[in-house]
């Protein structure tokens, strides 16, 4: 492969300044990642064209785990400021998050985001620590940011000298978390976040800041409204592919923003490179992406702190937080209740979709005690409930009752408590779960969908039991509803499923 214009100004971002790699080691990576690529998009049963794409299957696991560990953790939580996001506000002229950085560090142009990479020790970060709280939360995959926005990679990267494995904690983080999910028998996943990083510094283009002296780390700091050129965009695929190639993900998930025009080649390419590298693991591996990106057959569509209204025929799934104001950790947050965050994964399991929960934890590698507390409390509603969830599948109806949810990204925290006449469905096999939302007050469960009079052409009911009771329950089925009466005594505090047959 030549070395192409676009790719020589990209050698001059990528090894300028602080220890960087050299231009020609660089491009021989390069070179090399990107033949593996060509090569193995024809490797295989998938090829580079969205016709092939879209023959893709979304593997039974996925299917079957409907609850997933998300994990946001990099430098921006050493500021634990604002939000995941303040390595680009710092250098955003005006904005509170510049002038909390002036106030507290001092000048961008003598204490910039690189500065606090020796900072992050990450000290107290223990993986296996983490995987076994995540297995006793009831998630089945681990999805942690192999880089974010920040372009600081949170793994061992061969393209640049800024990474977790060589700077910092000096440890190839992900690496770690892939040993220790695995060990705890659960599914490892990673997200790139890379796409964004084109232009993500170029606030700190505008003014006397240290982005100019540093583009190792910063550059391209190029503007959002410009495509991205033939050299960034083969660097992000080596990368993204190099995730692939050393730590064999059954999930890669992505950010919006290479939904853009330039990356559509680039996508193909990738996707036929994993989905091939996939069957010669003789593993299922699945594509997390945002708004259009991929074909709706050829991945699985993301929603961002969102939900749906009704089932989705083709799979899918939300990512939101654990916390309200950042994805990444920062002081003095606020944190959803338990049994927000359990409605929240019921409803989406009646609608045909998983939930990936975020944590973000402490620069020193803890998790939040708070969160821990949460995600402990998910873990025990699932070992009572999970039966209703794992391997679930939805029902004719996703549910009944007053409360819709708000569809669409960014809304998860608009909709209304739910009550007790809120109900959701899902089956498996011949056997029906009725997931009350909360507990009836009235001492009764009313299933009207299930009367024999019902347009769903319900079969009649041979028994019900109440999941984590070992009350005999009393219930009687006409043509208007399913009736049930419950026990004086609550099997838990929020969300009770019902096991119908």
């Amino acid at each position: 492969m030549l070395v192409t214009a676009s790719l020589r100004r990209w050698v001059a971002f990528a090894c300028c300044t602080l220890a960087p790699l050299s231009a020609q080691t660089y491009s021989e990576k390069i070179k090399a990642q990107r033949a593996r690529i060509d090569a193995g998009t024809t490797a295989g049963p998938f090829h580079a064209d969205w016709k092939s794409l879209e023959t893709y299957q979304v593997p039974a696991w996925y299917l079957d785990a409907k609850f997933g560990i998300f994990l946001h953790w990099g430098v921006y939580s050493v500021p634990a400021y604002d939000n995941e996001w303040y390595p680009r506000n710092m250098y955003i002229v005006g904005s509170d998050v510049f002038k909390h950085h002036v106030a507290t560090y001092g000048p961008q142009s003598s204490f910039g985001y690189k500065d606090f990479i020796p900072k992050f020790t990450a000290a107290k970060f223990d993986a296996n620590r983490w995987a076994e709280l995540f297995r006793k939360a009831g998630a089945k995959y681990v999805v942690p940011v192999a880089e974010h926005h920040d372009g600081f990679p949170m793994y061992d990267c061969s393209f640049t000298d800024y990474s977790a494995a060589k700077m910092g904690p000096k440890r190839d983080v992900v690496g770690e978390l892939a040993a220790a999910v695995r060990r705890q028998g659960l599914h490892f996943a990673a997200s790139s976040h890379r796409a964004e990083h084109w232009w993500f510094y170029n606030g700190g283009m505008t003014f006397d800041s240290d982005v100019p002296h540093n583009l190792a780390l910063y550059g391209p700091a190029q503007s959002d409204k410009v495509q991205p050129d033939a050299a960034y965009l083969d660097d992000w695929i080596s990368r993204t592919s190099e995730i692939v190639d050393k730590y064999q993900p059954e999930l890669m998930w992505f950010d919006w923003w290479i939904e853009q025009p330039a990356f559509q080649p680039y996508l193909q390419k990738f996707a036929a490179y994993y989905y091939n590298r996939a069957a010669q693991w003789k593993r299922g591996v699945v594509i997390n992406y945002k708004n259009k990106s991929f074909p709706e057959h050829a991945a699985v569509l993301d929603i961002e702190r969102g939900q749906l209204v009704e089932i989705r025929p083709v799979f899918w799934q939300t990512d939101t937080s654990i916390s309200v104001k950042s994805w990444g950790y920062i002081e003095n947050d606020t944190f959803k209740p338990a049994g927000s965050l359990v409605d929240q994964l019921v409803d989406i399991v009646s609608k045909n979709g998983a939930l990936l929960l975020n944590v973000g934890p402490r620069s020193d590698g803890t998790i939040p005690e708070q969160a821990a507390q949460i995600l402990l409390d998910i873990g025990k509603w699932l070992d009572t409930n999970g039966e209703a969830i794992y391997a679930a599948r939805p029902w004719k109806i996703y549910g009944e009752g007053p409360t819709k949810v708000v569809e669409g990204s960014f809304k998860d925290t608009e909709t209304k408590g739910f009550k007790g006449s809120d109900i959701r469905f899902t089956t498996k096999g011949h056997t029906l779960y009725a997931i009350a939302l909360a507990w009836p007050e009235s001492g009764k469960l009313v299933v009207n969908s299930l009367g024999t009079g019902s347009n769903l052409r319900t079969t009649p009911v041979k028994s019900v039991e109440l999941l984590g009771s070992k009350a005999k329950l009393k219930w009687r089925q006409d043509s208007q509803s399913l009736t049930v009466e419950l026990p004086p005594q609550k099997p838990g505090d929020y969300a009770f499923a019902f096991k119908i047959e």
